[in-house]
């Protein structure tokens, strides 16, 4: 899917634009990807499961995402660095295909200066202009406050809870929360 890029300015003033990545982004997206694993427990991936992830792969990734018409992936760039990623993806069957699902990522050191704000805004609007679209739905994991606080001031409300459906290596277990927007 197409994306025209988005210059905003983050609450420190700096600069930042919001555009699609490309296979030749791919090794940044590797790095960046084997990076927000460690910094953080609320991702779905280990760093150790990361590892394996080759710039190769990522490339084909990226070029599948590009030409999908049901998806969009968006990369966020402050002073040249890839500061966060986010991506939606629409449903291609009849009976889902007003859903939209969304996944986001943000390098521990840009919390709170409005990257996640930007880049959910932008998937939203680009949910509200597709035909026949009329929710956008999320998962978090129990204890991601930051997450949940800013889906809430997008919109997004809790809609589930699948008891237990996290184990962290601890063998500790969590919930985890689905929440939908509709639009």
């Amino acid at each position: 899917m197409d994306f025209t890029p988005v210059t905003f300015h983050l609450k420190d003033e700096r600069t930042a634009v919001l555009s699609a990545p490309t296979a030749e982004d791919a090794a940044e997206m590797v790095a960046f990807l084997k990076d927000v694993a460690a910094e953080t427990e609320f991702l779905i991936a280990y760093p150790e499961e990361r590892q394996a992830m080759t710039e190769a792969q990522e490339a084909a990734f990226l070029q599948h995402k590009h030409e999908d018409p049901n998806a969009l992936m968006l990369m966020c760039r402050v002073e040249g660095r890839l500061a966060g990623t986010c991506d939606v993806s629409f449903g291609s069957k009849i009976k889902v295909a007003h859903r939209g699902t969304i996944g986001i990522s943000v390098r521990r050191e840009f919390w709170g200066l409005g990257i996640g704000t930007a880049m959910l805004r932008e998937l939203i609007a680009v949910a509200r202009r597709r035909p026949g679209t009329l929710q956008l739905e999320l998962d978090f994991m129990e204890g991601n406050q930051r997450g949940r606080a800013l889906y809430e001031k997008m919109g997004f409300r809790v809609v589930g809870v699948k008891p237990d459906a996290i184990r962290l290596k601890s063998g500790e277990l969590r919930h985890e929360y689905a929440m939908m927007l509709k639009l």
